[in-house]
């Protein structure tokens, strides 16, 4: 049986008389840019370690108020991960540069059918929008000879499959 990933929200002091905020996963999760199992994340969120004013208290405050913000959506993201939910903020992440950023670093072909599909989209396209029906619009535009350039004729059938 899985167990729920727990959340929670850290400090740390750093130099400059200042507190760092940070995440603290257990069990580890899987850091999705790198795929190594990871317990931090940091926030980038700083705090005074000993607030001299009512406006460096709220600032402290209101920092926290965020952090714990954070906190909850990460907590929102795991579950909807572990159990199957669709997660509306990843559903609204720009697919076209994600697919940008794996296919360069791939082989030369998804260099190819990145600019096909870019071409296709428009330039845009979310991650909710690709569903089984958007595919088979990119395989019927394939076929009808989606091409990159002003070149006349269709593509290759191999190649349409490859891609």
């Amino acid at each position: 049986m899985d167990t729920c990933t727990k959340v929670f929200l850290r400090r740390k002091e750093i130099s400059g008389g200042r507190l760092s905020l940070y995440l603290d996963f257990y069990p580890p999760i899987r850091n999705p840019h790198t795929n190594r199992l990871s317990r931090r994340e940091g926030l980038g969120i700083y705090l005074y370690a000993n607030p001299q004013s009512a406006r460096e208290r709220e600032f402290n405050a209101s920092m926290e108020e965020k952090a714990e913000a954070i906190r909850c959506r990460r907590f929102e993201q795991l579950l909807n991960e572990q159990f199957g939910f669709l997660d509306k903020e990843k559903m609204r992440m720009d697919f076209l540069e994600y697919f940008r950023k794996k296919c360069y670093k791939k082989h030369q072909k998804w260099k190819v059918v990145y600019e096909h599909f870019s071409d296709f989209c428009r330039g845009k396209c979310l991650l909710g929008e690709v569903t089984e029906d958007f595919c088979k619009r990119f395989q019927k535009y394939l076929l009808e000879g989606g091409r990159r350039d002003d070149r006349k004729g269709t593509l290759a059938h191999n190649s349409i499959a490859g891609y």
